[in-house]
């Protein structure tokens, strides 16, 4: 592969229910605003799949991608569906994929959800 850099895909499980999916978009949009060609795709029940956003990549020419989870922890479907589909995805489209380990691992997840925590108990403080 050449010295292109990879296009980055925010994974989500993907739920019929769209009010679900909202929130993944809109927790992805400051992603989706900053990095050149990021898209948001769904592992199942939803759209753009993995697999619809590999296709369109690969018909402008990407071929490089790292899928990054936005899960909190690497269960059944990191450690074996995402892989699966992933190893597929690499065959058909003759792409390379990385996967990167899944958001809640990393320790800035952590630090943002202290903040939400200390910006919630500080809004129900009371006046001194």
């Amino acid at each position: 592969m050449n010295g292109e850099a990879p296009r980055i895909i925010l994974l989500a499980h993907g739920s019929s229910d769209q009010r679900w999916c909202r929130t993944f978009e809109t927790l992805a949009t400051p992603t989706l605003e900053s990095v050149p060609g990021s898209r948001i795709a769904y592992m199942e029940l939803a759209e753009p799949s993995l697999d619809t956003v590999i296709s369109e990549g690969s018909s402008e020419g990407a071929r490089q991608y790292t899928v990054v989870p936005l899960f909190l922890a690497a269960g059944r479907h990191l450690r074996k569906d995402v892989p699966a589909m992933i190893e597929e995805l690499q065959s058909r489209y003759d792409v390379s994929i990385t996967l990167a380990p899944p958001i809640g691992e990393n320790p800035e997840l952590g630090k943002a959800i202290r903040d939400v925590v200390i910006h919630e108990l500080d809004s129900h403080k009371q006046p001194a």
